[in-house]
This record gives C-alpha cells, sequence and structure tokens, in this order.
C-alpha cells in the first residue's frame, strides 16, 4: 500500500458515519449488507448513507455488488490487512512488519455473540 493509497483510506474511515458503517461490515463478513440494512442498523437516511459508502468505495475500503435490485457492500479484508500492515512496517524498530504480530483478519464463519439479559425492573 502507498502512502496516498493510506492517506485515502484513513480519510475515508475519519467520519463517525463512515467508520460506524466500515465496522458494521467487517462485523458482517464476506457476504456484506444490503445498503438499506445499514442504514437501518445505523439510523442513517438512505441517501445520506450512499454518500458515505461512496467514500469508502472509492478508497477500497469495501466492494459492491448488485444482487437483483439491491446494492450489497462488504469489507474488502485485503485492502484493510495491507492498511494494518503499511501503519505497523517497521514496527518497533525491527525493519519488518512481522516483528510485531501484525493482525491479520481472516473472516470466517459468523459467530453468535452474547447478548447482555435485560435488566428486570423490581416490582
Amino acid at each position: 500500500m502507498t502512502a496516498s493509497q493510506t492517506i485515502a483510506a484513513l480519510a475515508a474511515l475519519a467520519h463517525e458515519h463512515r467508520l460506524a458503517a466500515y465496522r458494521l461490515l467487517v462485523e458482517a463478513g464476506p457476504n456484506g449488507l444490503s445498503a438499506g440494512l445499514v442504514a437501518e442498523r445505523l439510523g442513517i437516511p438512505p441517501s445520506s448513507l450512499t454518500f458515505h459508502l461512496q467514500q469508502l468505495l472509492r478508497a477500497e475500503l469495501v466492494t459492491q455488488r448488485r444482487m437483483s435490485r439491491q446494492l450489497i457492500y462488504a469489507a474488502n479484508f485485503g485492502t484493510m490487512n495491507s492498511l494494518m500492515g503499511y501503519l505497523t512496517e517497521n514496527c518497533c524498530g525491527q525493519g519488518e512488519s512481522g516483528a510485531c504480530a501484525t493482525p491479520v483478519c481472516k473472516p470466517g464463519a459468523p459467530t453468535a455473540k452474547r447478548r447482555a439479559s435485560p435488566k428486570r425492573k423490581s416490582a
């Protein structure tokens, strides 16, 4: 990853809605989510979300595919891993990104998340 690609990726993530959308897509894994579902989950109007997703798409942080009438967005894990590698290159002055165990995301099958049990009201 070049310095200009890194700057573009970081600039794309430097907004509350784009960062939230990206994190949601990372959590969704390689299958991604429809734009409508992303808008619904984040509580962002679809027209605003389209603008933000386009910024992430231009920075190659997400991919876009059409499924029937829906646009499906997914995190681009290759770009994410390249960004992490660039940021941790020469980590700890060792001259290699592997010196500090650069995190690499390898999306797999979705896992069930534990949800906090709702608080009960005392009678």
